[in-house]
């Protein structure tokens, strides 16, 4: 007798620790089938923007549409490229180049561009002449909402993260490297009205930049797979749960001293 309150005990732990497993499970099932949606958001997209007609960027161009094929005329402005660090290319380590373009019908206005990758040079070695071609040019690519972001663990710490140099264009003239670049802080630094979206530039001859950008993950296929996954592991935790309830029910009562002979 003295056992069986210490068992029932241990029987109703083990059924609450399977009923929280299984809503963990199916909580986290649930979360894959939200990631599995979005991919699928952002492939429609890519598909779209690829088949609707190029856009030519202008001062009344507005936020997105993302992925848009469009165009630029205008002047590069060289003093003002920023360097982009930790963009790997085929697992070696590089840099991405970034210089605003001003718009040819207005100077005063510019849109971020993002020309291509360069490796990262091992010292001695230095970084070649990256200053794009002077005078007018017509620049094709993707349009972005934001230049892609990396895990920035400063920010992650709640610090501020690198910032863009004062004066800037800093007086010796080398382009600053930072690890994320947003539109805004750029704005501020330079004083540019910059379009609110970044141009992914398409392949072309550029100083010798490549451009091969990383798109974002859409295959969805991969998360529908870890949402059956984990429902598998929530149904496996509440049959177990049942299984013992039902044990502990069919289970004869132990005899009590009034029943003894």
């Amino acid at each position: 007798m003295d056992g069986f309150p210490v068992l029932r005990k241990k029987t109703l732990a083990a059924i609450v620790l399977l009923i929280l497993l299984t809503g963990i499970c199916i909580a986290a099932g649930q979360w894959q089938l939200g990631r599995a949606h979005e991919r699928e958001a952002i492939h429609a997209a890519r598909l779209a923007g690829q088949q609707a007609p190029p856009l030519t960027l202008t001062t009344d161009t507005p936020a997105g549409p993302e992925w848009h094929r469009a165009s630029a005329r205008g002047q590069w402005l060289n003093p003002f490229t920023v360097l982009l660090d930790n963009r790997n290319l085929k697992g070696q380590p590089g840099l991405w180049v970034a210089t605003p373009l001003a718009l040819q019908d207005d100077p005063g206005a510019a849109v971020l561009v993002l020309r291509g990758w360069v490796a990262r040079p091992m010292p001695p070695a230095v970084l070649p002449d990256l200053r794009a071609a002077e005078g007018p040019v017509r620049i094709q690519g993707t349009l972005l909402r934001q230049v892609p972001r990396l895990l920035d663990l400063d920010q992650l710490t709640g610090g501020e993260g690198a910032e863009l140099p004062r004066p800037f264009p800093s007086l010796d003239g080398v382009p600053p490297r930072m690890q994320n670049l947003s539109l805004d802080a750029l704005a501020a630094a330079t004083g540019l009205r910059l379009l609110p979206v970044v141009l992914e530039q398409a392949p072309t001859q550029d100083v010798g930049l490549i451009q091969e950008w990383p798109g974002p993950s859409d295959n969805a296929s991969q998360n529908y797979n870890y949402a059956g996954q984990w429902f598998s592991f929530a149904a496996i935790a509440l049959i177990a749960a049942a299984a013992i309830l039902w044990r502990s029910w069919r289970k004869p009562a132990a005899p009590s001293e009034s029943d003894a002979p």
